[in-house]
This record gives C-alpha cells, sequence and structure tokens, in this order.
C-alpha cells in the first residue's frame, strides 16, 4: 500500500501500473490481486488511506481549539498552509483522482465525493460556530478556498501560502459578519 500510494501520488493513478506497483513494492502478483482484486481497489484504498491521514490531522487541530471555531479555522489553514509549501506537494491526491477519471460513477470519484463533502460539512460547521447569518454560504467559500489552494499551489511560493490563505479566509469571515 505504501509503494501504491507513493506511486500513485507521484505520478498519477492511470500512469502506474500494478506491474510497476508489483515490482517497486517486490511482492507477488497474487499477493497483491488477493489484497486487492483490482486496480480501482488498490485506488480506492489508496484514497481512503489519504483521507485517514487528512481528517487526523483536522481532528487534531479541532481538538486543540474547543470552543473557539475562529482560532480552529485559522490553525486550519496554517497546517493546509504548511502542506502546501512541501516541496514534495503534488496537489490534493482526492482531486487529482477525480479529474483522471471522467465516469461519474467511478469508485475513485466516490470517494473523492465524499471527501469533498465532508470538508464542506466541517467548514459550514465552523461557520456556524462564528454565528453568521449565512454559515452554508461561508461553508462553501471556504471550501472554495481551500480546493482552490490545493490546485493552485503551484501558483504560490512555499513561504506564502499559509499567509495568503490565513488572509483570503479572514476576509471571507470578515465579509460573512464576524468581527475581530
Amino acid at each position: 500500500m505504501r509503494t501504491a500510494s507513493a506511486l500513485f501520488y507521484a505520478r498519477g493513478v492511470r500512469a502506474v501500473g500494478v506491474d510497476l506497483v508489483i515490482q517497486e513494492a517486490g511482492v507477488a502478483k497474487t499477493s497483491l490481486y488477493r489484497h486487492f482484486p483490482t486496480k480501482d481497489d488498490l485506488i480506492v484504498a489508496f484514497l481512503e488511506r489519504e483521507d485517514v491521514e487528512f481528517w487526523g490531522s483536522w481532528d487534531t487541530v479541532t481538538a486543540q481549539h474547543a470552543g473557539d471555531p475562529m482560532g480552529e479555522l485559522e490553525a486550519h489553514m496554517r497546517w493546509i498552509g504548511e502542506r502546501l509549501a512541501r516541496s514534495n506537494y503534488r496537489g490534493c491526491p482526492q482531486i487529482n483522482v477525480a479529474a483522471e477519471f471522467a465516469e461519474p460513477d467511478h469508485p475513485a470519484r466516490y470517494v473523492s465525493r465524499k471527501h469533498m463533502r465532508a470538508l464542506r460539512a466541517r467548514l459550514e460547521a465552523l461557520a456556524r460556530g462564528l454565528n453568521v447569518a449565512r454559515p452554508q454560504e461561508l461553508g462553501a467559500q471556504l471550501a472554495l478556498l481551500v480546493n482552490g489552494a490545493f490546485v493552485s499551489s503551484g501558483l504560490l511560493a512555499p513561504e506564502e501560502a499559509t499567509d495568503v490563505l490565513l488572509a483570503s479566509a479572514r476576509a471571507l469571515c470578515r465579509a460573512a459578519g464576524v468581527s475581530g
């Protein structure tokens, strides 16, 4: 799984064949297919693994800022900005894989949609905690900001990613009526 994840993230899932995963991992073909009957199963497992890591980071930040929605939002923008600044950052795996598959019913797109809906729901919950008049609207705007940052990371210098995210999130919050 580690080998497949590294290859999928670095090269894209369509560019990586199962034979390359087997060769790089040093496993027998039967071993791989015993755990992942199809390449699609392996792709879904890769995305689910990424999901666990992402939401684990999110939940850690949330727990550190209980009762302080603005502090929590700013902390999320900081760790996401740090993620964007990594030298090996190639974008959000969920977005990258969804872009590789045009078929709306592809299993990888299901996992990606679920991730995006969860992101928006969590940001809407933060917006509700900020007591804005239209939390769904602010949640959608913040989700667009985060996803836009993920796909536009190449436009930002590593040292500016966090500051741009923080300033943008604060501007959205001010426009929504959050003071301070």
